[in-house]
């Protein structure tokens, strides 16, 4: 089955509402009871403590989120940067951390269902466990359908929330009393050592924002409205635990605030107990806020659930679970499979832990601080690194301060748990390690920014770093990745040729992908919602070219992309997935300098990789021609004429053109070239006369020649034409050209080397 990409479907009010439905969720609706028992009035410091160590965290999201809008987040930042390790430290810990957080908002929900509707207890659940377990259930399925749907749901859920919370704010502040607020031991009657511990309990109300980063990759515009999202959610969702925290605690003394639902009773003793012939409105306000905190847990879960299946399918296309979860469901294109898996986990959670919301609610807290140390880590390398790709629209203020301080802000947070959600965190941590050495250490294929940088340095570090790098370094393929636009079927088998012999001489890998260009007038949704024929289609043409590549024994992927790009989509998917060579067939476009584009893409923008296009619809076994008078385009030429020679036996003849007496200067220089090529044993041959000229003659004597673009610069090929293009022209030869990416100044690109 190919696999397909996520479609962007989500915009910025979805974004922002996973970030606030999640944080206003049972953070404020089960937990200002409970933490107010372990801190007194100050509690509400702890909720903006919680806020500002979020928001010195989410400016750094935001900056790795604009650089890299991925699924999964924060998984693949640190994966990225720090290397499989720890990004399955950190795909583990996040995973489960928001399965915990899941279940914990599952629970909150629970516990507000029962007071509508009595549960009876089943076996060994309490009736709030019963209702979790529905919640858990009902918001997988959603999550099943797609993430327009989900988006939609946590649109409705958070816009009546928040109407909901608006009136009760103002019931409440008519019903303040400071003195209520204070007691009789002041703010802080329990001490302010207090304010800390319950920072630890009520940080699980923080963790909608970086949520909203693990469904970048579905986001429009990420560059925008990624940052907005995130920066602004905290902002808003701390000014609102605030208020409505303080109001909470200005109505109701905080040790008879309600430590199941302190928002209803709050709402119950703010409104009069009647008004004239209308009886019942202090019981109408409670049920009010009860239906709110069903939406607002629902929410979270919601929101939570979409998160945490998003990171499993981030990691299955890394290799480190099993690729079994990157099904994409072709009618609603999610990651099925991966939701499947974490609601079962989420129901594992409820039942084994259900009936101690804190252990629940810490073991998610500290399980995330963990992850937010690494992505403030994994920021500093990306920048220390100078990654060339690593190109954020935004960017954190007050660099290194900013991303050193959310580390040590976070790292220092665990620190408060209590001994048993750090024992439980830890045991993850370690089971995550042990997977990583077991399992994922042999299916990952790249190794991470940390692990390049250290040995680029090597010889000036000690030697103790360089050893340990190498110990973690995962020992699947690190080799190229060549990817095969795949169109036609007489072409596809040539093609699959060509890229299993570079794969499997480099130890790499196959990126088989099939670009269905769809039309303007219709949309990628529309099309991917009709899509069951372009299915058929492509699956039968990217199985047939998985097939042809079987015999060269490397991995091979396959991918249907749909888009309106067409042949500019090719770029784009090998930007994307950081393909080292493009294999393509010649379809009659007309090339500039060896390559399709017009002359205008020429001067903005470079290719992204190596690129390989082929002029035939086979790839004979018979001898190879390879011209070359040297560059970066030859050199490519040389490594494919040695692959094809290494992984199919075909025999290389070298031919360098020169004039009329520089044969003996042209000998040489072939000599050396083919020496410092690996191509020593080839047939050396020196020719005289036209080049263009030169190769048609020989060209029937071979059955595959292969050109390499030329130096010559943009204006000098449009005025003289391309000798790769009047090749592939006049040759009734298969023809391979070839070019390398050079980077060159703009009056080089238009006129050439001086």
């Amino acid at each position: 089955m190919s696999e397909t990409e996520l479609a962007k479907d989500l915009g910025l009010v979805s974004a922002m509402t996973i970030g606030i439905g999640t944080m206003i969720g049972a953070g404020i609706f089960v937990l200002p009871g409970v933490a107010a028992n372990t801190a007194g009035p100050v509690v509400v410091v702890s909720f903006v403590v919680g806020g500002v160590i979020a928001m010195v965290n989410a400016l750094s999201v935001a900056e790795l989120g604009t650089a890299m809008p991925k699924a999964g987040g924060g998984y693949y930042y640190i994966n990225k940067a720090l290397g499989p390790l720890f990004g399955s430290i950190a795909g583990m810990g996040d995973w489960m951390g928001l399965a915990f957080a899941s279940a914990f908002y599952c629970i909150g929900f629970g516990q507000y269902l029962t007071v509508f509707a009595p549960l009876p207890e089943v076996a060994f659940l309490n009736p709030n466990q019963v209702g979790a377990l529905f919640a858990g259930l009902a918001f997988t399925a959603v999550n099943y359908l797609g993430a327009k749907e989900t988006g939609n749901v946590q649109n409705v859920i958070v816009f009546v929330l928040l109407a909901i919370l608006t009136a009760f704010a103002f019931a409440g502040f008519l019903s303040f009393d400071y003195a209520t607020l204070t007691g009789d031991g002041g703010l802080a009657p329990l001490g302010t050592s207090k304010i800390l511990p319950a920072t630890a309990l009520v940080f699980v109300s923080f963790l909608g924002y970086a949520k909203i980063a693990t469904v970048a990759e579905e986001l429009k515009n990420p560059g925008r409205n990624l940052p907005i999202a995130i920066v602004g959610s905290v902002a808003i969702v701390t000014v609102i635990y605030a208020i409505l925290v303080t109001t909470m605690l200005g109505v109701v003394p905080w040790p008879d605030l309600s430590l199941d639902a302190p928002v209803a009773q709050a709402a119950e003793l703010s409104f009069p107990a009647s008004i004239g012939p209308i009886g019942g409105v202090a019981a109408g306000a409670a049920a009010v806020m009860t239906a709110g905190a069903l939406l607002a847990t629902a929410s979270s879960a919601n929101a939570s659930i979409l998160a945490s299946a998003r990171i499993n399918f981030a990691m299955g296309r890394d290799g480190i679970v099993t690729n079994w979860l990157n099904e994409i469901h072709p009618d609603y294109s999610t990651p099925y499979r991966s939701i499947f898996l974490t609601g079962a986990l989420i129901v594992v959670f409820i039942a084994a832990l259900g009936q101690d919301i804190e252990v629940l609610a810490k073991a998610a807290s500290v399980l995330h601080l963990i992850v937010y140390a690494l992505m403030n880590a994994a920021l500093i390398v990306f920048r220390e690194a100078d990654v060339e790709e690593y190109d954020p629209d935004f960017t954190v203020p007050l660099y290194p301060l900013t991303p050193i301080l959310g580390a040590g802000l976070s790292l220092g947070l665990v620190a408060f748990m209590d001994g048993i959600e750090i024992a439980l965190s830890a045991g993850f941590v370690l089971a995550a390690m042990l997977w990583y050495f077991l399992y994922a250490r042999r299916e990952a294929t790249e190794d991470g920014v940390l692990s390049e940088f250290i040995r680029e340095r090597e010889d000036a570090l000690p030697d103790q770093i360089v050893s340990a790098t190498d110990a973690v370094a995962p020992s699947g393929s690190d080799g190229p990745t060549i990817m095969v636009a795949v169109a036609n079927p007489r072409t596809e088998r040539a093609l699959m040729t060509l890229a299993g012999a570079l794969a499997s001489q480099a130890g790499g890998r196959v990126l088989a992908t099939h670009i269905v260009t769809v039309p303007d007038q219709t949309s990628l949704a529309a099309a991917a919602e009709n899509r069951d024929r372009i299915d058929s289609t492509s699956e039968e043409l990217l199985e047939a070219a998985k097939a042809d590549v079987e015999r060269f024994d490397v991995p091979v992927e396959t991918r249907t992309i749909l888009s309106h790009r067409g042949l500019e989509e090719v770029f784009g998917a090998a930007r994307a997935h950081d393909v080292d060579t493009v294999v393509m067939g010649y379809g009659g476009t007309r090339f500039v300098g060896g390559r399709i584009e017009s002359a205008i893409d020429e001067l903005t923008h470079d290719l992204p990789c190596d690129f390989l296009v082929l002029d035939g619809e086979e790839v004979p076994t018979s001898d190879v021609l390879v011209p070359t008078a040297g560059g970066n385009s030859s050199d490519l030429s040389a490594e494919v004429a040695s692959a094809l020679r290494e992984t199919i036996g075909m025999d290389v003849s070298l031919l360098h053109v020169v004039d009329e007496g520089e044969e003996a200067a042209g000998r040489e220089f072939l000599e050396g070239w083919a020496g410092d090529h690996q191509l020593a044993d080839a047939e050396l041959r020196v020719e005289t006369g036209d080049v263009e000229t030169v190769i048609e003659r020989l060209s029937d004597e071979y059955g595959l020649v292969i050109v390499g673009a030329t130096d010559r610069g943009l204006l000098s090929r449009i005025v003289r034409d391309s000798l790769a293009f009047e090749v592939i022209e006049s040759l009734d030869t298969p023809v391979l050209l070839a070019e390398r990416p050079t980077r060159r100044p703009l009056r080089e690109r238009l006129f050439g080397p001086r």
